[in-house]
């Protein structure tokens, strides 16, 4: 159960947020719901989302194996749940993706250059990070220093998405459901 009221004040840029919220993704999302309780932090989250959506230099499939291992270490049950319908929408194999959390249990189903980014996304997400000069030397050697970049910055959004709907006591909103697979609670 969410530990601040989805139901913020009844602002006009609430009102906005629910429509555009229903459109895109059919029902209005918790995390801008508990966010709606302070429009500035609102506005400032959707800019960065609206920026990070702009990012193109890290292929995408590799971005989003970075968000779903940083989901998973922090354990955030709400953004498991969307990012398995993020996948779903990106046509990525849900087989793979349903591998994220338990991605050392399942090496073979990654390629050398996915496991480098679900290691790198999993060491800048410890208390204290644990990012390596070899493993980022090895990421910049693969990908470039704008996609290693991209990659860093991705994490680290993912961090703050995961860690503030945690806070929050946000779980599943049904996304998974639409793909097939279970959220992890």
């Amino acid at each position: 159960m969410a530990r601040i009221s989805l139901t913020p004040p009844s602002t006009l840029l609430n009102r906005i947020g629910a429509w555009y919220s229903r459109r895109a993704y059919g029902k209005v999302l918790d995390p801008g719901l508990a966010a709606g309780h302070n429009p500035r932090v609102l506005l400032t989250y959707v800019r960065a989302e609206r920026g990070a959506a702009r990012w193109n230099r890290l292929d995408p499939t590799l971005k989003h194996l970075a968000v779903m291992a940083t989901t998973a270490k922090i354990n955030c049950s709400w953004c498991m749940d969307f990012g398995h319908w993020e996948a779903d929408a990106l046509g990525l194999p849900m087989d793979k993706i349903s591998k994220v959390p338990r991605w050392r249990d399942h090496e073979d189903a990654f390629t050398e250059l996915e496991l480098l980014v679900l290691d790198y996304a999993e060491a800048m997400t410890e208390t204290e990070p644990r990012v390596t000069d070899d493993l980022a030397a090895a990421l910049i050697e693969r990908l470039g220093e704008a996609a290693f970049v991209e990659l860093t910055a991705m994490v680290g959004l993912e961090n703050y998405r995961s860690r503030v709907n945690s806070a929050f006591g946000l779980t599943s909103q049904g996304f998974s459901d639409a793909c097939g697979v279970a959220s992890r609670a």
